[in-house]
């Protein structure tokens, strides 16, 4: 990724939804396949609707038993156009750490964003919708993450139209040593962050929310508490500022994923 300087300030054009610039997800998807396809991952495509297709990436260190296993997704709000820009930055940077293995979701709506609108066609919040199951789209998202291995590290990649700068959700409930710091800390370099005391109703500090959440009680799930249910027992949240310019919002996004990897790519100390 080049050298940017952060943009400072909001455009002022996110007035009560998202205004900012849309992409074209077909062409997108097209290129993550081909840069994918450049560097060996392999492919699945898991789901198919119309002329859609949800397509699903891996990539295996070569002779690395004791990779670190990632979950990667993006796109699954229509109106939220850097996750996908960001996963196609990641794939061409092609600079995955060697013990990390990863299987890279690159969009899980793209019906939202021919629409430009953060549901699916028929008018869905698909990230609310993991408990329940009312979607094609998520059941056979659910179908494909239960015939995979548990992660040792989820992220999601997200905007909020809303905000002022960087914020993340982080899960982690067994208090493993945490990247969020060191995330906030590199992210801080090219994009704001949201230092409110508050954030979407929940307290916030220095741009992280560990939300105190009972699965259990919620009855609408969004695809982070089904992981940390089903799938991995620490995640991450990443939230873009999309009042930014995109490819602010692009950096922060690839910034935080690039840290996060690092932290976790780490050997462990020798005792």
């Amino acid at each position: 990724m080049s050298e940017r300087e952060p943009a400072l300030k909001p455009l002022g054009k996110n007035l009560g939804g998202y205004f900012g610039q849309t992409i074209d997800i077909h062409a997108r998807l097209e290129e993550i396949s081909q840069a994918a396809q450049q560097h060996g991952w392999a492919s699945e495509i898991f789901h198919q609707s119309g002329d859609f297709k949800w397509l699903a990436l891996h990539r295996r260190p070569p002779g690395n038993k004791d990779a670190v296993r990632i979950y990667l997704s993006a796109g699954i709000h229509g109106d939220e156009p850097a996750g996908p820009l960001a996963v196609l930055e990641l794939l061409r940077e092609n600079r995955w750490p060697d013990n990390v293995e990863v299987a890279l979701l690159p969009c899980l709506n793209p019906a939202g964003f021919v629409a430009n609108q953060r549901e699916n066609h028929g008018g869905i919040d698909l990230n609310r919708d993991y408990r329940n199951s009312r979607t094609a789209e998520i059941r056979a998202h659910i179908a494909w993450l239960d015939r995979q291995p548990c992660y040792d590290l989820y992220l999601c990649l997200h905007e909020d139209w809303e905000s002022q700068g960087f914020y993340l959700y982080e899960q982690n409930p067994d208090n493993q040593p945490s990247p969020a710091k060191t995330i906030i800390e590199e992210v801080a370099k090219v994009c704001p962050i949201d230092l409110s005391e508050m954030i979407e109703d929940r307290p916030a500090n220095n741009g992280v929310i560990c939300p105190k959440i009972k699965p259990q009680e919620r009855p609408d799930w969004p695809e982070a508490l089904y992981l940390i249910s089903h799938k991995s027992r620490q995640g991450y949240t990443l939230e873009a500022p999309s009042d930014f310019p995109i490819e602010t919002r692009i950096a922060a996004l690839t910034t935080a994923v690039n840290a996060a990897l690092r932290f976790v790519a780490k050997p462990a100390p020798h005792l």
